[in-house]
């Protein structure tokens, strides 16, 4: 949330019940240091009281396009010069076809054309009725809103307000954050494609028991995430975790090592880098059971034949056509010399080592960058934070290369 803090973020209300869902969204950005300024046409008014707003932002709410509490009377002036992004939500029906038209009567309308469009990008998110946001007028105002430079957020699936089910929900508080970080996200991995593995993989020994790992791919999804913010084409090859997909990432699931070293393999044409973060088991049983595996009584243990794992960053990186490669190395002693060791093996430029047991399942981690110019610590922090920090080196180092 780095980029977030210090920009002045405009939000600005149409009509809609969905802008109940603003009051979370002010609350959010002031939490992580954004400088919110909130704008209501009178419609927006009738569905949440600009009293809560102004509690939340901590600013006046901005109603009247003929306030003269500024001295040049011009408040729709003033807040498209001050404001760094106007996020219009919700944007009602109504909303999107006056500005597609270049029509201002109000204060949110006015705002929104008078704004310097080279500084304030427009954001939109739609909320209305099913039928209002399928309909031809609204798709056509949608696609001259996109012509004219806005960028459209798109809207969510399910139960509304009016008791139909379908598309045309406005996005949730979250989401819309998540929208305003990767607009503040420098693009330095634009134009890239960048494909990654996470989580832990599970290696079945009969149809109710496997060997897996502690990962909880928390690392691997917050790179997928910053790596998207960054501009990046992303695909995400997860193993069995249960997180959420990161907002415009492309996901594949798999169970074991030979599905994650397949499926990898298909995607890899035409990738840049390929990050392996998932902690992969080094061997699975060299059979698996057609049944459950049970106790006989005997107190003897089952006889368990193993084989090994294939290798997925080391294949990947020995293929002609390899893009730039990251491994992760998760050790439990002596980090430094073991992820050298694992960087000279896999023959890859960049080996990223943490202690597994301090930081699988934890939302926090510390990391040893291992290349050959030597070693670089990048101290405990949040996962995301160091996700950003590691897609910032990543980038640096593609740019450099000849």
């Amino acid at each position: 949330m780095n980029v977030i803090k210090g920009r002045r973020v405009l939000l600005a209300l149409s009509g809609g019940i969905a802008g109940y869902k603003i009051a979370e969204l002010t609350r959010l950005l002031v939490q992580a240091g954004a400088e919110v300024q909130v704008m209501m046409s009178e419609a927006a008014t009738q569905f949440i009281t600009p009293v809560t707003l102004q509690a939340l932002s901590g600013r006046a709410v901005l109603r009247d396009a003929w306030d003269a509490s500024a001295p040049n009377n011009m408040p729709h002036i003033n807040a498209g010069r001050w404001a760094e992004v106007m996020l219009l939500a919700p944007a009602s029906a109504d909303m999107m076809a006056k500005l597609a038209q270049g029509r201002a009567d109000e204060i949110v309308s006015l705002t929104a054309l008078a704004r310097p469009r080279e500084r304030c990008a427009l954001l939109i998110a739609p909320a209305m009725n099913r039928e209002m946001w399928s309909h031809p007028a609204t798709q056509r105002n949608m696609a001259q809103l996109a012509a004219d430079g806005a960028q459209l957020l798109g809207v969510g699936h399910g139960e509304q307000a009016c008791g139909e089910v379908g598309d045309g929900r406005m996005l949730e508080a979250a989401e819309l954050l998540e929208a305003l970080v990767d607009h503040f996200t420098p693009k330095r991995l634009a134009g890239k494609r960048v494909l990654l593995t996470a989580g832990p993989t599970y290696e079945a020994l009969d149809p109710v028991r496997g060997i897996t790992n502690r990962s909880s791919g928390k690392m691997g999804f917050a790179l997928a995430q910053a790596a998207h913010r960054a501009g990046a084409e992303v695909t995400l090859i997860a193993g069995p975790v249960h997180l959420p997909t990161p907002a415009g990432v492309r996901r594949v699931d798999v169970q074991s090592a030979c599905q994650m070293l397949e499926v990898t393999l298909a995607a890899l044409p035409g990738q840049d880098v390929f990050i392996a973060t998932a902690a992969v088991a080094d061997w699975r049983p060299a059979s698996e059971a057609e049944h459950k595996i049970k106790k006989d009584g005997s107190g003897q243990t089952p006889q368990l034949a193993f084989t090994e794992n294939p290798d997925i960053l080391a294949t990947v990186a020995a293929r002609p056509d390899a893009p730039y490669c990251v491994g992760f190395a998760a050790e439990s002693e002596k980090l430094l010399e073991h992820a050298q060791a694992k960087r000279l093996r896999k023959a890859v430029p960049l080996i990223v080592a943490n202690l597994g047991p301090a930081t699988f399942g934890k939302d926090d981690n510390a990391l040893l960058l291992v290349d050959e110019q030597g070693a670089r610590e990048l101290p405990r922090a949040a996962k995301s934070d160091l996700a950003v920090q590691l897609i910032d080196e990543i980038a640096q180092r593609l740019a450099a290369r000849p």
